[in-house]
């Protein structure tokens, strides 16, 4: 039996130039310990989107890959990402997922900590002498930054800032993709949380993978009228592309011409957006507002995915989180707009539902399929899994290479970053 150290001695084994999984990615006990290790604690994994964490004493219950973590915003309006467990005899000081706070306490021995994770009180504090250390003793706090109200934590120090982390390609379009707010600042509207018996790079792998979704969605599409199924229809347009944006992160160009909302505000209104277009001048909005908000509603044309754990996708986050090597949780992230008509956050949340929610005709064909690859794995050690499509004819991008709407460049962008933090 091979130990953890000799199963990463020849990495191409795993992942090789020719773009072949190995199944032992999905399925390896100690592969699945040491990517904990080597990628989730040492880069910035994304906690939360600003909007969650709204008034001073806000809170929300995340995590940065096995460690549970409190997302919270303190007195000064800092945001501090805590490893949720005390400091006296480990265990967690919330279990509430979200919700509002001046203090977290231990419900074992109650020891008490303030929103920025120090040490407030602990009941007889003289059995401990009187060297106890307080200030040494308060919550682990994670280094924090964020970028366009998108928050990410690590336990890396060292390590580069965040946006040269995600680079100048990556934060045009979150900047983009932020623009669904139709003027109107992003805000969560609420979110879906299921878990899936699959390795986490199986997810990964998903949301840049446009080959599959005139099969797997099939019942979507047929679900969709006359204008939105022919803008679903991208694999056949051949206007759409996949590009490696560096760091592990890539996008899929779905629909080119909604890659920025602020324009093609001219094009014809689907009819399917007609009755909110109707509301929105019944409640008085000026036109030119209108054709904003209701192009906004519609989402951005592309999916953007953040190595490791997060991607921006069309009009939704969707944040998974590793639980072993055969479990992964999916978290749904519906958003709308903060301080915009109602009537454009119900739609919203209509179109969410119709892909993404539990009774959706998206998200559980996806889960089925992501959970039949895992079971697949069993079929056979010897059968690599391949993510070599589009390989023949990728172009130089401004920071990787650029292939087909159909390519899988962007699992190659997270498998080359996924080899580079395992060889460290």
């Amino acid at each position: 039996m091979l130990d953890a150290a000799e199963k990463l001695s020849d990495l191409d084994a795993l992942y090789s130039p020719e773009a072949k999984v190995a199944t032992a990615m999905y399925e390896d006990t100690d592969l699945f310990k040491e990517e904990m290790e080597r990628i989730f604690k040492r880069t910035w994994v994304w906690v939360a989107h600003d909007s969650e964490l709204a008034d001073k004493g806000s809170f929300k219950l995340s995590n940065v890959g096995l460690e549970p973590v409190i997302v919270v915003r303190d007195r000064k309006g800092e945001v501090n990402v805590l490893v949720n467990r005390c400091r006296h005899r480990a265990a967690t000081v919330c279990e509430v997922k979200k919700g509002k706070t001046s203090s977290f306490q231990c419900p074992y021995h109650g020891w008490g900590y303030g929103l920025d994770g120090s040490l407030r009180g602990l009941p007889y504090p003289e059995q401990y002498g009187a060297d106890f250390d307080k200030g040494a003793h308060g919550l682990k706090t994670l280094r924090t930054e964020s970028y366009n109200g998108m928050i990410f934590a690590t336990f890396n120090d060292e390590i580069e800032p965040l946006v040269d982390f995600l680079g100048p390609g990556v934060c045009r379009y979150i900047d983009l993709f932020m623009k669904q707010g139709g003027g109107f600042p992003v805000k969560v509207l609420g979110e879906h949380q299921f878990t899936v018996p699959m390795n986490w790079k199986i997810q990964l792998e998903n949301t840049t993978d446009a080959y599959h979704f005139p099969v797997v969605h099939k019942s979507f599409m047929q679900s969709l009228d006359g204008d939105a199924e022919e803008a679903f229809k991208f694999l056949d347009t051949g206007k759409g592309y996949v590009e490696d944006l560096g760091n592990g992160h890539s996008v899929m160009v779905m629909i080119p011409e909604r890659i920025d909302l602020d324009e093609h505000l001219d094009d014809p209104i689907e009819e399917r957006f007609m009755p909110l277009v109707h509301e929105l001048r019944e409640y008085g909005y000026p036109e030119d507002q209108v054709l904003k908000i209701v192009r906004a509603v519609g989402g951005a044309g592309f999916n953007l995915n953040l190595f490791p754990n997060v991607s921006l996708s069309l009009a939704f986050f969707r944040v998974l989180t590793p639980i072993n090597v055969e479990r992964t949780d999916i978290r749904h992230i519906a958003l709308g707009m903060d301080g915009g008509p109602a009537a454009a956050n119900r739609a919203r949340l209509r179109l969410h539902e119709h892909f993404q929610g539990p009774m959706g005709f998206g998200s559980p064909d996806d889960a089925e399929v992501w959970e039949r690859v895992q079971r697949g794995t069993k079929g056979g050690e010897d059968l690599p899994i391949l993510v070599n499509r589009g390989l023949v004819d990728e172009q130089p991008g401004e920071r990787g290479p650029r292939g087909h709407i159909s390519a899988e460049t962007g699992m190659r962008a997270a498998y080359h970053m996924w080899k580079r933090m395992m060889s460290v």
